[in-house]
């Protein structure tokens, strides 16, 4: 039998925030996007804000109709960071197989340190205590026999709580959820499922497999696993890092881009970040990506094949070459994204071609490394293209250094 805890953090960067703000702890508080920036959603929330049905991801105008009195405040990311990292020092103390989930939530297998599930719950418990005590906020943990239904047991009774799933009692606990509270089962995939009657995990779990492998294909395979508690993903040990499939990033700017130029300035910075983040883990792109997103929300995706490469300027010319043959900004554009995939290892040896300038590429990605070590340790203001000069208010952002919570996907 296994022994896997899941621990988040109850609001966490609301949390926090009022963890520095004492005087604003009784208040309705939200953590949101700048509004200056045109990033105004809300991010996180506390218990009280959640007494009004405030939800993330909603925007800020919507937050304050149902809560006038709402407190709003903008995200401090070094703080939580900072955070995240002391409630893995104390999962660390009870395991070392501690695996994140973005930075508010970790799964922690206990298998081979605990001997009963009563001794799990114990250790739960006192993590759930600590984590009061010596940070000043609070966890919801889940203890089961699998990382899915401890997941769903962190979630089950909130805040600062402990829920006990065992093999035992999980027909009762867990069957009478609805379905959506299934971890990957997201709003289209909800939506199919009770359009074929299925509306609890009960429900899904005995749903006649050949039906669902119709509706869903592979896909079936995953949601009867996951409802029937068969799932038997290890817990990885802390500091494993999986080889990414992607990496991206993406910006809504604070005016309208209105032309080209505008693009130009923006995917430079995107394009310069993507290509430090890629280089720092050794890797080299096949596949260039990138988003644009109007002034309507209409969003359009286009990606195309280049040269193995992880220099930025070889990026960002295919990034602007797929802009500039697939948007005419016949309306301006609200935000937009790059992002790089099909990844091979660096130092894999490459094949020369007669049809590039090769000694040219071998200065560039040299002149790429030395200004990698200067914005690591200066900043990524330190040394910038003079085209970023064009308009400070598109280009004064740096996603590298910013962006830095991402969430994680379970397959990854």
């Amino acid at each position: 039998m296994r022994y896997i805890l899941h621990s988040d953090c109850n609001g966490f960067f609301a949390s926090v925030e009022c963890l520095h703000n004492p005087e604003i702890r009784n208040k309705p508080v939200a953590v949101c996007g700048d509004t200056d920036m045109r990033h105004g959603i809300i991010l996180a929330k506390n218990e009280i804000a959640k007494q009004y049905n405030i939800k993330t991801g909603e925007a800020i105008w919507q937050a304050v109709e149902k809560c006038p009195e709402l407190v709003t405040v903008k995200p401090h990311f070094d703080r939580y960071i900072r955070f995240s990292k002391e409630t893995t020092r104390i999962y660390s103390d009870y395991s070392d197989r501690i695996e994140p989930f973005g930075i508010d939530e970790s799964w922690i297998d206990l298998t081979g340190c605990v001997n009963s599930f009563e001794e799990a719950q114990a250790v739960a418990e006192q993590i759930r205590k600590r984590v009061k005590y010596e940070l000043g906020i609070t966890v919801s943990i889940g203890v089961s026999f699998n990382k899915i239904f401890a997941k769903l047991g962190s979630d089950y009774k909130k805040p600062d709580a402990v829920t006990l799933i065992t093999d035992k009692n999980y027909k009762d606990i867990v069957w009478k959820l609805p379905v959506e509270d299934l971890l990957n089962v997201g709003r289209s995939t909800k939506t199919k499922l009770n359009s074929i009657g299925v509306f609890t995990i009960g429900q899904l779990a005995n749903f006649p497999y050949p039906i669902l492998k119709s509706n869903f294909g592979k896909w079936a395979d995953i949601l009867h696993m996951f409802s029937n508690g068969l799932d038997m993903s290890p817990v990885k040990a802390l500091g494993f890092v999986n080889l990414p499939k992607s990496i991206g990033n993406s910006t809504t700017t604070c005016r309208d881009m209105k032309n080209y130029e505008d693009a130009k300035i923006v995917m430079n910075v995107l394009a310069d970040s993507v290509c430090r983040r890629m280089r720092e883990q050794g890797l080299s792109a096949t596949t260039v990506t990138v988003s644009l997103r109007d002034t309507t929300l209409m969003t359009i995706t286009r990606q195309c094949k280049i040269e193995t490469t992880d220099i930025s300027c070889e990026v960002l010319s295919a990034a602007l070459k797929l802009i500039k043959e697939n948007y005419r900004f016949d309306k301006p554009l609200r935000s937009i994204g790059i992002s790089l995939s099909d990844f091979k290892p660096k130092l894999e040896p490459q094949q020369l071609s007669l049809l590039r300038d090769e000694k040219k590429r071998t200065r560039q990605s040299a002149l790429d490394s030395s200004i990698d070590i200067l914005k690591k340790r200066f900043g990524s203001y330190c040394v910038r293209p003079a085209v970023l000069l064009a308009d400070r208010s598109l280009s004064g952002f740096s996603p590298k250094e910013e962006h830095t919570v991402h969430p994680v996907g379970y397959f990854s």
